[in-house]
């Protein structure tokens, strides 16, 4: 697979929304974990990461992600992430990724989810 991901960012008030286009891999991880960490500088409390169309995410991508949400942590911040695949999502929830990192079905309960969280609180899984 060589298909390169694609990062787009949206910011709203101290959320910034990271969408994905593509398959997450080690270059596709490496730009996610570029993106966040601009955004994280930038006074993002919290990140939300949004794969709807992302179908793939590998070994070295989930690896790249877990650092991604130590960075958010350590920062006392909180990271989500929306509209996975159904495989996408198990393997998130197998990976451990949903203890610290809730997992919502759209982007909206993703925001208000997130919203509502404490500062250095994960947001809630539903």
């Amino acid at each position: 697979m060589s298909e390169a991901c694609k990062i787009t960012v949206e910011r709203r008030n101290d959320v910034a929304i990271l969408f994905t286009d593509g398959y997450i891999n080690n270059q596709g991880g490496e730009e996610i974990a570029r993106q966040a960490y601009a955004q994280l500088d930038a006074g993002a409390r919290a990140l939300i990461l949004d794969l709807e169309k992302t179908r793939i995410v590998n070994s070295i991508g989930i690896s790249i992600l877990i650092e991604v949400l130590e960075r958010v942590m350590d920062r006392k911040g909180v990271l989500a992430f929306c509209r996975l695949t159904p495989t996408i999502d198990k393997t998130f929830r197998i990976m451990g990724l949903a203890q610290y990192a809730a997992i919502y079905p759209s982007l909206d309960e993703a925001l208000k989810a997130v919203a509502a969280a404490p500062r250095g609180e994960a947001a809630r899984n539903p």
